[in-house]
């Protein structure tokens, strides 16, 4: 799948199991991994962040063949979801960042095209999730509110 604002064909995902039955190696409950979820977010830690943890520190590639739960729906039962979903928030902290370097370096045109696009993303995604119900109708992305949060 290509990018949406590049002539790019990058990889758009890392490579997961080809099989998504649960490992002979894995010793641990699904009522210990689900423990482990619900800790590290308590800890401040984001849905991909978690996952990643899994599976480099306890050798956990995927969660949901396991507890046949996906991280996010595991989070959602115990009332531990952000307010504004993930990769949403990380678009938004990009768009900050490109604001801040505009602020101090404002003949960069490149990067004032970056940010248009960038925010392009934000809007886009933002009526997804309007649409679905995650986010409330009455969310907006303002610039400069994103900036001061």
């Amino acid at each position: 799948m290509g990018r949406l604002h590049t002539h790019n064909h990058g990889k758009s995902h890392s490579i997961r199991p080809i099989d998504p039955k649960k490992p002979a190696w894995i010793t641990q409950s699904p009522a210990e991994i689900e423990e482990m979820i619900v800790k590290y977010s308590k800890d401040g830690m984001t849905s991909s962040q978690i996952g990643i943890k899994l599976r480099d520190q306890h050798a956990i590639p995927l969660v949901k063949p396991i507890i046949k739960k996906s991280i996010s729906q595991v989070l959602e039962e115990n009332k531990l979801t952000p307010e504004i979903p993930e990769d949403l928030n990380n678009i938004v902290l990009k768009a900050v960042n490109l604001q801040k370097h505009l602020k101090e370096n404002k003949s960069d045109s490149r990067n004032v095209r970056s940010l248009e696009l960038i925010e392009a993303k934000v809007h886009r995604l933002s009526a997804h999730y309007k649409k679905v119900g995650i986010l409330p109708k009455k969310w907006k992305y303002k610039s400069v509110v994103a900036q001061l949060e």
